[in-house]
């Protein structure tokens, strides 16, 4: 699967050092290196673009203005000398945050994501729920990479998903597999009959779940609290479920 990407960055050194890491992954197909957000946009509106490498300092507007104007968004990579951005960048979902000087490894480690992503994107975003159920029907497993190595993971056999950062940990009835992936990215690929977001930090399968009490599902031994955030939604989903 060929990548294309986009760079923005107005330090003719950084945008030089990005260019030359791009060059040396096969799947990634640069349209263009820029030093004028303003161009970037022109260049979004026109060309389809899956992979935005985008400083946040620039003169013209900040990276992370151009990011919230966008109406359709690139998978983003923000690239920057300021860690105090880190936080805003996630929370607009960037896929990954590098901070200058980038070392290719680094720089790799980004771009997997970002292949990860577009390769797990199962479901378009015209799909509708009831092609999204005979899709997940049909295919009830995810490969997961798990260190060197790809895991098929059932969704039958998932108990419950904690992600902590860039990565989740996904529990199941006869193992633990880490990924570097966000947790946000695995909720979209996960059948919404089958699991329910309970936290920030856990999705769990419905049919494991043993007892709900006091602000708590536990499955097995494990015991998971239900953030404010999300109580009202599963509250709707147990009174929708409820015996009477």
């Amino acid at each position: 699967m060929s990548i294309s990407c986009l760079i923005v960055d107005d330090e003719p050194l950084a945008r030089s050092l990005i260019t030359d890491y791009v060059k040396k992954v096969p799947y990634l197909n640069l349209l263009e290196a820029t030093s004028s957000p303003l161009t970037a946009i022109e260049i979004l509106r026109k060309s389809p673009v899956d992979l935005l490498f985008l400083d946040i300092q620039m003169p013209e507007i900040t990276g992370i203005s151009l990011l919230k104007a966008l109406q359709k968004k690139p998978l983003v990579i923000l690239t920057t000398a300021y860690s105090e951005y880190a936080l805003e960048g996630y929370e607009l979902d960037v896929i990954d945050y590098l901070l200058k000087p980038i070392t290719f490894e680094r720089f790799l480690r980004a771009v997997e994501k970002a292949n990860q992503r577009l390769a797990n994107s199962s479901t378009s975003p015209t799909t509708s729920p009831i092609e999204r159920t005979l899709q997940d029907a049909a295919q009830p497993f995810v490969f997961v990479k798990d260190g060197t190595k790809l895991v098929k993971v059932r969704w039958d056999d998932i108990l419950f998903v904690e992600g902590l950062k860039d990565y989740v940990t996904i529990h199941t009835r006869q193992q633990k597999i880490v990924t570097l992936q966000r947790l946000k990215s695995l909720e979209e690929q996960l059948p919404a009959e089958k699991f329910i977001r309970i936290h920030h930090s856990y999705i769990v399968a419905v049919d494991a779940i043993d007892v709900i009490q006091k602000g708590e599902v536990q499955i097995g031994s494990v015991t998971i609290p239900i953030s404010d955030t999300y109580r009202k939604s599963f509250k709707d989903f147990t009174d929708k479920n409820q015996m009477l």
